[in-house]
């Protein structure tokens, strides 16, 4: 970056072209959604085979080029207001030194010397002579000696010119390092020359976001950054408080921390998740094909005479330790692909959409850390009268996500035909990672609930703070180890936002009394199948178990559980609730049926009551 180059330039050019991006970037989003939740459903209800199917398939692809546009559209308006932040610092340097120079009547030259006017006492009758000086930097050593002999020039003006060729040069310096660092970032902002978004395409997305997130750095501590591990009153006021500029430029590159970020209007958080699923998937899908690539063999070949012919021939055999290397491959690739699966569930809600917004799938958490998270919610939580949050159990990952999100679906058509005037938005909050297996995960540790009462009390609080309306008729709706995540939540955090707790399956709430929720009593319910063998789960008897008669202490009362009081009984001092029998154990070669029935039936039914104001 040379001193001509920099004067001539103009960083509001790139803010401008920023600009241009950003609405680009806007009108991406708009023609997705409208694909995705307008004409896709439309086409759904008036056509169908296998010509339908196609277009739908088509538009799929369309919506994706769309959202792909979006993102990237998004990293580049934040790119160049990044750049444009940094050539404007640099820019303002130059600037002020050169008005200082001018001021002193110095002239700047076009290679971004100073020239100076003769100045000082005379000597053997003449004035000192003016000159021309470059600024000194480089070598430090001929630097320091460059400024001393400026010091001692007879001629006062030769100090002060140094001193603005030194400053013109340091805002050289600083632009030519921004015009070195965005280059390449700018360079790699740009997409396949075909019209397919593929995995890859979404996988460079994240590592694009990484480069634009690094280079604008200075960039982003310029806007107020996000209160740490603020409250969702903190969170909402700091998002009030930005520029739709910022707010853009800052969901780009931080997707991931916005769409978990309570307090927040559930339309950003949306967004913002949405394209943390499609990176992720991307990634999770390249991750994948390259797996497939390390199949081991699952047979060795071994040579066997054949008694017909007498002579050799190659039989595939199986032995322990092919079989073994290969169940170990097949084991990650189970799981790599029950990520993608559990993903698709996820975006399939978003392709099959057909409805009114009172439907509307919104994602507002995502993330494939650990064992998966995601919070899904039917309908618009900011806007609904009634909300309910449901927090699934043992067993539950993102792999069998769609089960849950289906819960979550039932339950807001039941609550929509129970009370068709008021409109309810049903969550499903997978926020925490939950105890895989009943033995020995589910059994008598709390661990897995107590790492989530922070975040699910958060949750709660946030969508209480982005309600429109300023407060929602509220439901916490727990099942199996759910209700204990539901009950220690409730239980630690007095002031939470919930109007009615719904416990159904529950091994016990982490508290013995309905009270201890901190809700009245009379809007405490539960339910437990009577075919559920939860209903046989132990109270927690300590280390020695078989030798303590508190382990069969539950076969002679009716309010023993696993954690504290069963809800279910009179001791708890709540309400009850019809359900079915449910299904006997070993139906369907399922252990335990009627524990995942709660959502069928007179229990469905009557969690609808519940969750719009109503009793069971």
């Amino acid at each position: 970056m040379d001193y001509k180059t920099l004067t001539a330039l103009k960083p509001s050019e790139y803010s401008d072209a920023a600009n241009g991006f950003r609405a680009v970037s806007d009108m991406a989003s708009a023609a997705k959604d409208r694909i995705d939740m307008q004409i896709i459903g439309a086409m759904k209800s008036a056509n169908e085979g296998e010509a339908a199917t196609a277009a739908e398939g088509q538009l799929q692809e369309l919506a994706k080029n769309f959202h792909y546009t979006q993102a990237e559209c998004g990293l580049i308006s934040t790119a160049l207001d990044g750049f444009a932040y940094d050539m404007e610092a640099a820019k303002r340097k130059l600037d002020a030194a050169v008005e200082d120079a001018h001021a002193k009547n110095f002239t700047v030259n076009s290679d971004g010397s100073v020239s100076y006017p003769s100045a000082g006492e005379k000597t053997d009758g003449k004035i000192p002579e003016g000159g021309t000086v470059t600024a000194l930097i480089g070598d430090p050593a001929a630097d320091a000696i460059g400024r001393q002999a400026a010091r001692f020039n007879p001629n006062p003006n030769a100090r002060y010119a140094q001193e603005y060729a030194d400053r013109i040069a340091d805002a050289l310096k600083e632009a030519t390092a921004a015009d070195e660092k965005w280059a390449p970032k700018l360079r790699a902002l740009k997409a396949d020359d075909d019209l397919t978004v593929s995995d890859r395409d979404w996988a460079d997305v994240k590592k694009d976001t990484a480069g634009v997130l690094e280079g604008a750095e200075d960039y982003l501590h310029s806007i107020k950054e996000p209160p740490k591990q603020g409250t969702p009153k903190e969170n909402a006021q700091w998002w009030k408080g930005l520029t739709d500029q910022q707010r853009a430029d800052y969901v780009a590159v931080h997707p991931d921390s916005i769409g978990w970020m309570d307090g927040l209007p559930t339309t950003v958080r949306d967004e913002a998740n949405r394209t943390v699923l499609a990176e992720a998937r991307g990634s999770a899908q390249v991750d994948l094909d390259a797996w497939m690539a390390k199949e081991p063999a699952r047979f060795q070949t071994m040579h066997q005479l054949n008694p017909n012919t007498g002579g050799e021939v190659d039989v595939p055999v199986r032995t322990p330790e092919s079989e073994a290397a290969w169940q170990k491959w097949e084991a990650k690739r189970k799981e790599l692909q029950g990520r993608i699966d559990g993903m698709d569930a996820i975006q399939n809600r978003y392709d099959d959409f057909v409805g009114d917004e009172s439907t509307r799938p919104y994602l507002l958490g995502f993330d494939n850390k650990n064992l998966g998270h995601a919070v899904v919610s039917i309908g618009n939580p900011d806007t609904a009268d009634n909300v309910v949050t449901y927090v699934p159990g043992t067993g539950s990952n993102l792999n069998g996500v769609d089960g849950l999100i289906s819960r979550a679906e039932v339950l807001q058509d039941q609550a929509s035909t129970t009370d068709p005037t008021h409109s309810t938005a049903s969550i499903m909050w997978l926020g925490y990672d939950a105890p895989q297996s009943l033995v020995p995960d589910a059994t008598y540790d709390t661990h897995w609930a107590d790492n989530a009462r922070a975040p699910l009390s958060n949750f709660l609080a946030g969508l209480d703070t982005a309600h429109h309306g300023g407060h929602a008729n509220s439901t916490l709706l727990g099942h199996s180890y759910g209700s204990l995540v539901a009950g220690e939540t409730m239980r630690d955090h007095p002031d939470l936002p919930v109007n009615n707790a719904i416990l159904v399956g529950s091994p016990g709430t982490g508290v013995n009394h309905a009270k201890d929720l901190h809700i009245p009593v009379d809007h405490v319910w539960s339910a437990t199948a009577q075919n559920d063998l939860v209903n046989m789960a132990p109270p927690d008897a300590g280390p020695l178990a078989p030798l303590n008669p508190n382990a069969y202490k539950h076969l002679f009362d009716d309010h023993s559980a696993m954690y504290g009081t069963d809800p279910t009984s009179d001791e708890f001092g709540g309400h009850t609730f019809k359900v079915g029998n449910g299904h006997l154990p070993g139906w369907d070669w399922k252990l335990m049926p009627a524990h995942s029935q709660y959502w069928e039936g007179d229990s469905l039914k009557n969690m609808a009551k519940i969750t719009t104001g109503g009793t069971a």
